[in-house]
């Protein structure tokens, strides 16, 4: 069986399996994929850990994923003040950059291999980057192109120029819209008509649509510019909340109307996943870009305020997903979820561009990259744009060497014309036909049937004797293994050696490194 479209089904040791859940090992994999599933304190070790078994990515998870690398922009008057946070009372006209050229940003995005980039639209100052019908703050007022520039066209039109998909961050903190008594004003939850017209406004005459969502008077402020954005600047494929509140007092708190953005978006950009703080992604938990040795896609979750499901264990908690995790968290969990994790850091020490930083080195980003990508996880990279609106040259130049570093690492798949046997019982054998040095693994679960894998052995008969080249928990999406030395051999097999159900592998990839 060639190993050139690699669906292979393993069927993982049954007794392991058996031994610690006490339900069957290889249950059916239900015919419709379940992205949520409701667990009880009541449900035994077993029923917890099925349930976890037979929890599945939806469409648009599994086409986030496939990303693997995506780009973070921040960019905004920040970029001008030399501030990380700004204070929402900045004069709109600091922000000039005169030689803005977002064809220049796709071409390095693209040089490095990203397939998707997200634009901070609005940071927590509300500053926003578009010509908004709701608010004066942003680029409206700045003298740059006479009031009339427009970040985010020229940015979606770029991205989609260069084959790039578009994705926008909207911070829900509004530190202008509270000076003007708008953000965390106590209003109450009351139905609105989104979206709210203005004088002059063309879009009934256009035939979009409008709809009655619950908010409060800053969650309909925000409901007004999402609208705006999603309706005005083609698909969107990814749209980024952060949970910030600002620089408020700490008795001013705005419950954000998280359930009627969510139902917004969902309408408005159906293909998009909602992250960080939405339904679809995940925060890892730190900003280094790093995701946990084995990094689960299924979780706890509980729900919040508003419709917002959240983790039950800490953002930092060192394991999320596996046996002892789930019980852990089982007296507070609602449900399990298909939570996919996002490892967001920057190519510079700050988010926003500051004249005195350097990016970071390849070998830096490479170590990133074996971290969050080689761990299952989704990489945001910010490269942050300087005050003449381009990336910085260098970070441009280190985005290509970047892309160039990991190609070398695994330039050509030693198996992808491989003979593969699969012996049923857990076990997947290569033959690369004659003996081959290999020093880099790849493998992945065919994750539209979970994620299954708990525990799993690479070996190399090496002198007539099986020998192990590497011994790790979690697969995923994605799991890249560099060893510490080459190993020569002609036959390599992966065992799975623990699991929750039924096995499907998609890649068993045997490489050679070119560093």
């Amino acid at each position: 069986m060639p190993l050139t479209r690699r669906h292979v089904l393993l069927a993982a040791t049954a007794t392991a399996v058996v031994a610690t859940t006490g339900v069957p090992a290889f249950a059916a994999t239900p015919a419709e994929p379940h992205f949520r599933i409701p667990v009880s304190p009541d449900d035994s070790p077993g029923e917890l850990i099925a349930k976890a078994s037979r929890v599945r990515p939806t469409e648009r998870q599994l086409a986030w994923q496939s990303l693997e690398k995506t780009a973070f922009l921040h960019f905004g008057v920040n970029t001008f003040t030399g501030l990380e946070w700004g204070t929402g009372d900045e004069d709109p006209d600091i922000f000039r950059p005169t030689g803005l050229d977002t064809d220049q940003w796709a071409r390095a995005l693209r040089d490095g291999g990203f397939k998707l980039a997200i634009l901070t639209v609005k940071h927590h100052d509300g500053f926003v980057l578009y010509q908004s019908r709701y608010t004066k703050h942003g680029v409206v007022s700045s003298s740059w192109r006479g009031g009339d520039g427009d970040v985010l066209r020229s940015f979606a039109d770029s991205m989609r120029r260069y084959g790039i998909k578009v994705g926008v961050h909207i911070s829900p903190a509004d530190e202008n819209q509270y000076a003007h008594g708008v953000y965390a004003n106590g209003s109450k939850r009351s139905t609105r008509t989104i979206p709210t017209l203005v004088d002059g406004d063309d879009r009934t005459a256009r035939g979009l649509p409008s709809y009655e969502l619950d908010a409060t008077d800053y969650g309909a402020h925000m409901l007004n510019q999402l609208y705006e954005v999603l309706t005005e600047y083609g698909p969107v494929d990814e749209v980024w909340f952060d949970g910030a509140q600002g620089r408020i007092p700490p008795d001013k708190v705005e419950k954000y109307d998280w359930d009627s953005w969510y139902a917004l978006v969902r309408e408005l950009a159906p293909d998009a996943s909602i992250a960080v703080s939405g339904p679809d992604v995940r925060w890892v938990g730190n900003e280094d870009g790093m995701a946990r040795e084995n990094e689960w896609s299924v979780i706890a979750v509980k729900q919040g305020d508003n419709g917002k499901y959240g983790r039950v264990l800490p953002y930092n908690s060192t394991d999320e997903g596996s046996r002892e995790a789930l019980l852990r968290a089982q007296p507070n969990a609602a449900a399990l979820q298909w939570f996919p994790a996002e490892c967001d850091v920057s190519i510079r020490p700050g988010w926003f561009y500051h004249a005195d930083q350097q990016p970071k080195s390849v070998a830096q980003l490479t170590d990133i990259w074996y971290r969050s990508v080689g761990r299952g996880a989704v990489l945001l990279l910010n490269i942050p744009p300087d005050t003449n609106g381009l990336l910085p040259a260098a970070d441009a130049a280190r985005l290509r060497e970047f892309r160039e570093r990991t190609e070398r690492e695994l330039p050509v798949d030693l198996a992808r014309d491989a003979r593969v046997t699969d012996d049923g019982a857990g076990t997947l054998t290569v033959d690369l036909g004659r003996p081959l040095a290999v020093d880099r693994i790849r493998l992945a679960e065919d994750i539209r049937h979970g994620q299954q894998v708990e525990h799993f052995v690479v070996e190399a008969e090496v002198g007539g004797s099986w020998t192990v080249a590497a011994e790790h928990g979690t697969v995923g999406a994605t799991r890249i293994l560099p060893l510490p030395a080459p190993v020569t051999a002609r036959r390599w097999r992966l065992r799975v050696t623990q699991a929750r159900a039924a096995v499907h592998i998609r890649e068993f990839g045997l490489y050679k490194s070119q560093v």
